[in-house]
């Protein structure tokens, strides 16, 4: 008959039942970094425009590098809304029942 017993003992594994650690990107690239941390607010730049029509301003904040805008104020469905016939001011927000 032949021996079937290990000569060593098994290594437990220390990792066993732990979900893996998420994979981290290399950092030092413009690409992850904006991905990781968001844009960099010196690529960051507020522009104002005037809306001479109805005497508005439009806030703009746009990324340098690609010209995208990250954020306006009021908002672009706002300034839409604004333009029809029957919108008056307060139509969006009720505060009466």
């Amino acid at each position: 008959m032949e021996n079937k017993v290990a000569a060593f003992a098994a290594t437990p594994d220390p990792t066993f039942g732990q979900k893996p650690a998420p994979s981290r990107p290399v950092l030092g690239t413009a690409t992850t970094v904006a991905t990781v941390h968001g844009p960099d607010p010196a690529d960051l730049r507020l522009v104002i425009e005037e809306d001479k029509a109805t005497g508005t301003y439009i806030y703009k904040t746009i990324d340098r590098r690609t010209g995208d805008v990250i954020q306006q104020l009021p908002r672009e469905q706002i300034l839409k809304l604004r333009d029809q016939v029957a919108y008056e001011a307060g139509a969006v927000v009720r505060t009466k029942a």
